[in-house]
């Protein structure tokens, strides 16, 4: 846009009278309206959907309707494409009219319009109408006439307004449409290309979450059975461990799009940022689940079993059990047990009840921390409350006490169990594993000092796989638990 011969251009067409008209989805905002309403009333009150699909029938205008009234979108938040804003601002510095026109309910399109307040006119679909295509072609033809306008878009459903327009302005395009575009038109303006999605589809499935899914090999380590019989079973655990948590992280990040959008760090995720489009998740997510599925099953039935317990329990941690007081960290809790356990069904390995209750005060710890970074970094904030919590700012210490106490717990536990007869069967030197007791008790006063000045990332776990100390303290933990075995 800072090029003076585009600018020239645009100030030629401005003054002709020309009509700049602009869509919505995939081109203003790099989401899409239909997808972004779906999302917001499944997570606002999943059983509103069922009228919208069922509105299906009667077309495509009424479902959206529907999904409009069914959940509220944070305009201001929406992922606006810069380069798109800054070409209508040229315009209207030069004199020429703008609309927004688009195939998003009427009412969401007025809202946007009204939100950023550079459009003179706004249209979108209402009554029977699904303003998409050759009726959009239509309806502008027949306010602005044949050839009377300007027409910004970005997918193959706008050849026929394309075809119609006095300039076609693509955003986005693949090249290969990008060839049919100035097949259609005389003249054509790309102003960007076609993003690759890969990269963002990765980070958006967290492969360094993966890292809690090493917990799958726990029960073996434990046992010391490192056998091909245990090791292969593990392995296929851990890869359908992170195949369905990623549709998980996916699903999460979907239904929580207001959230993460109003968070200083998480707006920068590829479907908050609109890196990834909507679409794309709602067709990965169940893709994925299907992979880890077919591969839990494989293993055998009483690990799938396992399996279906940590979706169920994830999914309802992502419409309703976050925004519970103390049972979301419960939950978090479990669910890193609950991979304890997958790993002990998978090998077939009898789990120690000492694995269990240290695993579970744990992790409660690690959980505590969490929320505690949440509230460390909205400390300053106006407001008290977290959005999609219920917490407030003013519960830090409480939650802080949470993560310390349960944190000791489970080093209390560990020293329990090094007193048990268990230990003395497996480690010819059980005295060596005191040194993992001080190790974690210095290990986790450390992270809840970090959190509570407000280093932590947003997960402790991420954090801890980064930090030199935590990495240092992990050795060492691993050096008295060998050191056990072979003095």
């Amino acid at each position: 846009m800072d090029d003076s011969r585009t600018f020239e251009a645009i100030a030629d067409l401005a003054r002709s009278d020309l009509m700049l008209v602009v869509d919505l989805d995939g081109t203003l905002i790099k989401s899409d309206m239909l997808y972004e309403t779906l999302w917001a009333s499944l997570s606002g009150n999943a059983k509103s959907v069922i009228p919208a699909i069922l509105a299906l029938r009667d077309g495509k205008a009424p479902m959206k309707r529907l999904l409009a009234s069914g959940g509220p979108v944070d305009i201001e938040t929406l992922p606006f494409n810069q380069t798109v804003v800054e070409y209508i601002q040229n315009w209207r510095k030069c004199g020429g009219r703008t609309a927004l026109v688009s195939a998003s309910d009427e009412v969401l399109v007025k809202r946007v319009a009204d939100h950023l307040g550079i459009f003179d006119e706004a249209h979108g679909t209402k009554g029977d109408e699904n303003l998409k295509g050759a009726a959009k072609a239509a309806r502008l033809d027949a306010l602005y006439g044949k050839g009377g306008y300007v027409y910004v878009g970005d997918s193959r459903a706008d050849l026929a307004v394309w075809r119609d327009a006095a300039r076609a302005v693509t955003v986005g395009l693949p090249d290969a449409l990008r060839t049919e575009v100035e097949q259609e038109s005389d003249d054509v303006l790309h102003l960007s290309e076609r993003p690759s999605y890969f990269a963002p589809l990765l980070k958006a499935m967290r492969p360094h979450q993966w890292l809690k899914n090493l917990l799958v090999f726990l029960p073996l380590m434990a046992a010391h059975d490192l056998s091909p019989g245990t090791i292969f079973p593990a392995m296929l655990a851990f890869v359908s461990f992170c195949l369905i948590a990623s549709s998980v992280y996916l699903l999460n990040d979907l239904l929580d799009l207001s959230a993460d959008r109003a968070h200083p760090r998480k707006r920068k995720r590829p479907f908050a940022s609109g890196a990834l489009p909507l679409a794309w998740g709602t067709v990965v997510v169940p893709g994925l689940l299907l992979a880890g599925a077919v591969i839990a099953l494989s293993i055998s039935w009483e690990f799938t079993g396992v399996m279906m317990c940590y979706f169920a329990v994830t999914t309802l941690y992502s419409f309703w059990l976050k925004r519970r007081l103390v049972v979301d960290i419960c939950a978090l809790a479990g669910l890193y047990t609950l991979r304890i356990i997958a790993g002990g069904v998978a090998t077939q390995i009898e789990l120690s009840v000492w694995l269990l209750a240290f695993s579970m005060f744990f992790f409660f710890s690690l959980a505590a921390m969490k929320r505690q970074a949440e509230l460390v970094s909205k400390s300053g904030g106006k407001s008290t409350r977290i959005a999609g919590r219920d917490y407030r700012t003013t519960d830090m210490p409480l939650v802080a006490n949470m993560a310390v106490s349960s944190g000791y717990v489970s080093v209390m536990v560990m020293a329990l169990y090094l007193n048990s007869p268990a230990v003395r069967e497996l480690y010819s030197y059980p005295g060596a594993l005191w040194g993992i007791c001080l190790v974690l008790l210095f290990w986790i006063s450390r992270m809840v000092m970090i959190t509570h000045r407000g280093w932590m990332h947003d997960d402790p776990v991420v954090f801890a796989a980064r930090d030199r100390i935590s990495l240092v303290c992990f050795a060492l933990i691993f050096a008295f638990a060998v050191g056990g075995i072979v003095l």
